[in-house]
């Protein structure tokens, strides 16, 4: 049996038998990738899957004939009234993600909500303050910090094998890939294109593994020259909403920190590159690293070493989703600390908000 087919009904009998506490978790934003979280909560017995919400009906007839959901709304606040979950994964567009998990902490829900957090930093000091008030548990999807690479760089920079990290450049590069589903290309309610949706998920695992530096300025540029004009070029996601795409197709950035360190950012749904990117790099003073392959570069005994793990996990795009969900549900059950709280988002928000505002301005901006 595949885990996308597992039902909500099949998911409570586990918990039943395998678990003694459980999280009673409802789902706002019943898209796509709520499916990967109902197939990810199907490995943890933990989770007890309680219901739905969603504006679409289509969507509320898929959680119920195919995941066997029985509680389904249209309107969160119904959800969180009648159901009274314990608490919710918010997986709607970025433009709901504030409201809807301020909404669920205030009814005394903790909340995961997908990545990027918010919209801006100040929706998520909102979010964070409704989280303390509350005194909830507010947890961001970071999944590519649960990775292996990620976590082995992390115990490699608490080693001090980079010694003072320096300099980081990420890259989240597609030669061709506009969404051509969802709603990816509306500002109004994404928040931008390429640098808030996949450039956001390697600046949080590289600014993870550099330690979490506060920054304080960033410089940068947007262009979009391809996502609004109709394709003539063949591509893996033909036929994307070019009339409705108000975002950039590419964007550079510079994030500059308190501690001196520097990250550029390179980030694109469509360029003109050889292939795909999805990477980070990173030099320190007594060591450097790369993500993918993953590797270590440093001096030792007189002698220039390249250092490569000769075992790390596997982890694809679902486990990583294991990972992350297993950390929220032990947060809640057993107060084990949280590896992407709150503040880890806003720090993000923080990063990506910089690039856009000096892209508008066209000068560097600080952050504050």
């Amino acid at each position: 049996m595949s885990n996308s087919s597992v039902g909500a009904e099949s998911f409570a009998t586990q918990k039943v038998k395998k678990a003694k506490k459980r999280v009673r978790v409802a789902i706002i934003g019943c898209g796509g990738i709520s499916e990967t979280h109902l197939a990810a909560m199907s490995q943890i017995p933990e989770f007890e899957v309680v219901g739905g919400c969603d504006i679409k009906p289509e969507r509320l007839e898929l959680m119920k004939s195919k995941y066997g959901m029985t509680a389904v709304y249209e309107k969160w606040d119904d959800l969180l009234a009648e159901v009274k979950p314990d608490a919710i994964l918010v997986c709607t567009p970025n433009g709901v993600h504030a409201p809807a998990a301020i909404a669920a902490l205030n009814a005394g829900c903790h909340v995961l909500t997908e990545k990027p957090m918010a919209m801006t930093p100040d929706e998520c000091k909102a979010m964070i303050a409704a989280a303390k008030a509350n005194k909830r548990k507010l947890v961001v999807g970071f999944q590519f910090r649960y990775h292996p690479t990620s976590q082995m760089l992390v115990r490699a920079r608490e080693a001090g094998e980079f010694g003072d990290v320096m300099f980081v450049k990420c890259q989240a590069l597609r030669r061709r890939g506009i969404p051509n589903w969802g709603v990816f290309g509306q500002k109004e309610l994404q928040g931008g294109g390429p640098m808030i949706d996949i450039g956001v998920h390697v600046i949080e695992m590289a600014h993870y593994v550099m330690g979490s530096p506060k920054p304080v300025a960033a410089s940068g540029n947007c262009w979009t020259f391809m996502g609004n004009k109709p394709s003539e070029t063949l591509s893996p996601w033909p036929n994307w909403d070019w009339k409705t795409y108000t975002v950039e197709d590419m964007a550079i950035g510079q994030i500059r920190f308190e501690n001196g360190a520097i990250m550029q950012i390179e980030a694109s749904f469509c360029a003109h590159i050889k292939e795909d990117v999805w990477n980070f790099t990173m030099m320190g003073s007594k060591g450097g690293a790369n993500w993918d392959p993953p590797g270590i570069f440093s001096d030792r005994a007189g002698t220039m070493v390249n250092t490569v793990p000769s075992f790390l996990p596997k982890a694809d795009f679902g486990e990583l989703f294991v990972r992350k969900l297993r950390n929220f549900a032990e947060g809640v059950l057993y107060n084990k600390p949280l590896e992407a709280p709150g503040e880890a988002g806003y720090a993000v928000q923080k990063i990506l908000d910089g690039v856009y505002r000096s892209a508008a301005a066209g000068h560097e901006v600080t952050i504050d």
